[in-house]
């Protein structure tokens, strides 16, 4: 299935890294690399900017931040380089960390370079000659679960990581500082949130028993399936939000980007991922197995998946607000208040419904 692995485009306008500086940076730093560079871009993701960089027949990945406003403690290249570095050797998924810089005169601002894991990468619908019936649909979206148990599994103290973030009053932190990031990016035609978020402040329950490493973004188009066999998982990307805390948070996120089949039709008009398909475990079975997986039990479910909603649509409206102030030329961005605005309102159908 060599036709369906994810492949990079021509750069975006304005998004452009100088091809003879990296080569000179990466030859410098990196044995063994012989030939000439070319670099194309990986188009999906609102975040991190990600180029394929080959050199010869040496596949590569680089990571930089955006262009335009930058978050105070996003974009951070150097901690996700640290991260990598750390867990390869425990968790098998992640990309092998080549070289990390923070002289500017590469690209003016830091930057690390990867191995590329070839593979498939799901995005809204699944590649053309790519099948998945139903039998297979559940067993990938299960693998999914447990991959993120193995992540959450990790013993971190281990690893190095004890000290990669505070995991005491983690859920708190979470709902007042995403709260306090919302508000700041909000653009006066976005949604105000306030009911969702006096809604989430409530309902907060405490910290579960669990403490672990978890990823941020933990979803299908951050996952690499094997082309050979398209249930299995072999790779994880993205990890800039990575830290450590409660590991249900984690799990809430991940319902946040799950659209299911019988969800309303203005929900299946913003979905990211192919998670309607027949077999596709519900957010509800989802969580049920990570419980299960992790000998946990929790009746938050509502809670959980409302913060999932709702930080998803922050996200959201930070990039938006970059793109609204003129901070990013990326076309992408301007039509991204229609699933902020969906996403309130699910959150509200959510919230109305509760028993919490």
């Amino acid at each position: 299935m060599s036709n369906v692995i994810d492949r990079p485009t021509s750069i975006r306008s304005g998004e452009e890294i100088d091809g003879q500086k990296v080569l000179e940076f990466l030859k410098d730093n990196i044995s063994g690399l012989d030939g000439e560079i070319e670099i194309l871009q990986f188009p999906s993701g609102f975040s991190n900017l990600t180029y394929l960089v080959k050199v010869g027949d040496r596949e590569m990945v680089l990571r930089r931040p955006p262009f335009g406003r930058k978050a105070k403690t996003a974009h951070d290249m150097g901690r996700e380089y640290r991260i990598l570095s750390a867990l390869k050797p425990v968790f098998p998924y992640c990309p092998q960390p080549l070289v990390y810089t923070e002289d500017e005169a590469v690209m003016e601002c830091p930057f690390y370079v990867m191995e590329r894991i070839p593979g498939i990468i799901l995005r809204r619908d699944l590649p053309k000659r790519m099948e998945l019936n139903a039998k297979d649909a559940r067993t990938l979206s299960e693998n999914l679960i447990k991959v993120q148990c193995q992540l959450h599994s990790v013993d971190y103290v281990k690893a190095g990581l004890a000290d990669f973030g505070k995991p005491e009053g983690y859920v708190k932190r979470q709902v007042e500082g995403w709260s306090g990031r919302y508000r700041d990016a909000r653009t006066p035609d976005a949604p105000d949130f306030e009911k969702v978020m006096q809604w989430l402040h409530d309902k907060m329950p405490g910290e579960s028993e669990l403490v672990g490493l978890i990823h941020n973004d933990f979803k299908f188009d951050n996952a690499v399936l094997n082309p050979s066999k398209p249930t299995e998982i072999i790779g994880i990307l993205d990890w800039e939000m990575a830290t450590l805390g409660d590991p249900l948070m984690d799990l809430g996120s991940s319902l946040g980007y799950w659209v299911e089949k019988d969800d309303p039709e203005s929900m299946q008009t913003i979905r990211q991922m192919p998670t309607h398909l027949d077999g596709m475990l519900t957010r509800k079975e989802q969580f049920a197995l990570y419980g299960e997986l992790m000998g946990i039990k929790s009746d938050k479910f509502d809670f959980y998946y409302c913060f999932g909603l709702f930080r998803l649509a922050v996200i959201a409206q930070q990039i938006y607000y970059r793109f609204y102030h003129g901070q990013t030329k990326d076309q992408r961005f301007e039509m991204l208040m229609v699933p902020i605005k969906e996403l309130e309102a699910t959150a509200q159908r959510v919230i109305e419904k509760s028993d919490l």
